[in-house]
């Protein structure tokens, strides 16, 4: 579903989606976090107008359609978060936006994305295949398709934070964690920052691209994958064009489990006053449980904070 002859994402793109992003947002905080007796930083792209970080790549890839796409409307594919980011940039350009989302995303996820105007389309996860139901939705309407990582303005959009970052910390992070789904994030970072390390976390048994940058090659998930409590973190596959960014940049794949992610959501609320997600606490997961060295220039990315109650309740009370 994504074109071969799409042009590669650049660190210039990033910059430029960087100033662009900045003139109708203001920056996430860079929050300062003690772990394990090391000084370092969190990035709260959980308060971000939807959410998440998703708003960057869903802006900067709407914004970049031609008259003609843009009249055509868009389709994309997400859990929640994707929705919700490319919702917003769609209800603020004036493009139509349908959003392909499993039967069993988060309430919150659902209902968020249909609040800022887009038409839902529902699957069955497991069982029915996404982006067969995305690819038949462009065959008939002539949408635009907008990936949630694989493609070069939504990785562009992503890496905008790196910038952030760069300008909050006042020079360039040592190292950075990222929560990785299919690697749009992980790739937009090491365009952003090209001299720190890269860190992509994701759940047990959905480590893809880990695999991938393991193998030198697309890896796909097992027929029975493990269930995990990170939502947000479960593509099938990354894309070549992320494996292409990451392959020279990006450090051996971290796997957390939920255990280790719920302990992060209670850190993140106890000691940041932060409501975090499973897939947004990830990357504090692996940081917190030792799964990478710290330093007092390492950046952790919490992602999206988009939970429902009752079992942010249940997470915090250790049930």
């Amino acid at each position: 579903m994504i074109h071969t002859d799409m042009r590669n994402p650049t660190r210039e793109g990033v910059l430029a989606a960087a100033d662009s992003i900045g003139r109708i947002l203001p920056p996430t905080p860079l929050l300062p976090v003690e772990i394990d007796g090391v000084n370092c930083h969190v990035k709260a792209e959980s308060l971000q107008p939807v959410g998440a970080f998703k708003i960057r790549g869903g802006w900067w890839r709407l914004s970049n359609l031609t008259d003609e796409e843009k009249a055509r409307g868009v389709v994309a594919v997400s859990s929640g978060n994707h929705a919700q980011g490319v919702a917003w940039a769609a209800r603020r350009l004036g493009i139509r936006a349908t959003i392909v989302m499993p039967r069993n995303a988060p309430k919150v996820k659902l209902e968020a994305t249909r609040a800022l105007g887009a038409d839902i389309v529902l699957y069955e996860r497991p069982g029915e295949d996404r982006d067969e139901v995305a690819a038949k939705l462009i065959e008939e309407s002539g949408a635009v398709l907008v990936h949630a990582f694989g493609d070069p303005w939504v990785i562009e959009g992503q890496g905008s934070a790196g910038v952030e970052i760069e300008d909050q910390l006042g020079r360039s992070p040592s190292r950075l964690l990222a929560c990785c789904g299919g690697g749009g994030l992980a790739a937009g970072l090491a365009l952003a920052c090209p001299e720190a390390a890269i860190h992509v976390v994701e759940p047990v048994g959905w480590d893809m691209v880990g695999q991938a940058l393991e193998a030198g090659e697309v890896v796909r998930v097992g027929e029975d994958p493990p269930s995990t409590i990170c939502d947000a973190l479960q593509p099938d596959a990354t894309k070549p064009i992320n494996l292409s960014v990451l392959s020279d940049r990006a450090e051996p794949g971290v796997a957390v489990t939920d255990e280790e992610v719920r302990a992060a959501q209670r850190f993140a609320f106890a000691k940041l006053n932060l409501v975090v997600e499973p897939g947004g606490a990830a990357a504090l997961a692996a940081a917190l449980a030792g799964k990478v060295e710290l330093d007092e220039d390492t950046v952790i990315l919490i992602t999206g904070g988009n939970t429902d109650a009752a079992s942010f309740a249940a997470t915090l009370a250790g049930a």
